[in-house]
């Protein structure tokens, strides 16, 4: 059920009343009052059929985040959407309460300027004391190459976290780092997308290793990642369980996809090879054009 409204508090409580909505979304509503706030955070409370709540272009800042906060604690929800919310900061700390909620699985964060310094901890704490959380997303927001909390959160993990996404978060190898000591542990971390990202041959060197020893990721995103294929040939053909790899938008070129041929000769898991459909002009030889 989408919303757009002003006097939202006297339609949240019909909602609750008959008991039928499972998604609502709230987005684009940012003149909502404090009243339609304390009756989305009542609804959130008692609904039992509710199960997804979208709250996107709002700034989710003083009340707003204060009594969802609060809701949180003891809410039923398992999907959160969040985007472009204005979340760094104080918001994110103030839903703290994430913490300690054991209902939610996936948690979307998409455009909200997240930074590598006070929101790079509080999302490090989220994963170091949630341990129902399945999805999290965290792309196009800023969080750089302060991947320390947040890899020392993915440690603790040992039966939650599943899917990570943080396409476009201006890494580098210098991040790679940080989660090159954290990949030979992760025992329940399948997706991981750092899509978008400058890391370069160099980051991928970082990670080479411990991709090879890491036991639970299937899926692994580096499309526009700044690298080429060849720097990832030797990963794939000794990695035992990978199932998916992203490479588009990457300088692949011939000698990249000679290299990826031989490695998926070695290779037995990998079911999937996204890449992009035709080689770059510049890459294509005269005897090919001239056929």
């Amino acid at each position: 059920l989408f919303l757009l409204f002003q006097g939202a508090s006297s339609l949240l409580d019909m909602i609750l009343y008959y008991e039928s909505t499972t998604h609502l979304d709230i987005s684009d509503n940012g003149s909502m009052g404090t009243s339609g706030w304390r009756a989305l955070a009542h609804l959130i409370k008692q609904s039992v059929c509710l199960s997804r709540l979208d709250v996107c272009n709002v700034p989710m800042v003083d009340y707003p985040a204060l009594s969802l906060s609060k809701a949180l604690l003891t809410s039923r929800l398992t999907v959160l959407h969040l985007h472009n919310a204005q979340l760094s900061g104080m918001p994110l700390y103030t839903l703290g309460a994430l913490k300690a909620n054991r209902a939610l699985q996936e948690l979307h964060l998409t455009n909200n300027l997240l930074n590598s310094y006070q929101d790079a901890l509080q999302l490090g704490d989220l994963l170091r004391y949630n341990t129902t959380l399945k999805t999290l997303e965290l792309s196009n927001n800023a969080v750089a190459d302060s991947l320390e909390e947040l890899c020392d959160g993915l440690r603790r993990q040992t039966a939650g976290l599943r899917v990570l996404l943080l396409r476009n978060n201006h890494i580098t190898a210098e991040g790679m780092v940080h989660l090159a000591k954290t990949l030979p542990v992760l025992k329940v971390l399948q997706v991981l997308d750092l899509g978008e990202n400058f890391l370069g041959n160099e980051g991928i060197q970082v990670i080479r290793m411990p991709l090879m020893v890491n036991c639970s990721v299937l899926q692994l995103g580096l499309a526009q990642a700044s690298i080429t294929a060849v720097a990832l040939a030797e990963f794939l053909a000794e990695s035992h369980q990978i199932q998916r790899l992203d490479l588009r938008q990457n300088e692949v070129k011939v000698g990249g996809l000679m290299a990826l041929c031989l490695a998926l000769r070695i290779n037995g898991s990998l079911a999937s090879l996204d890449l992009d459909l035709a080689l770059p002009q510049e890459q294509v030889s005269p005897t090919q054009t001239a056929d």
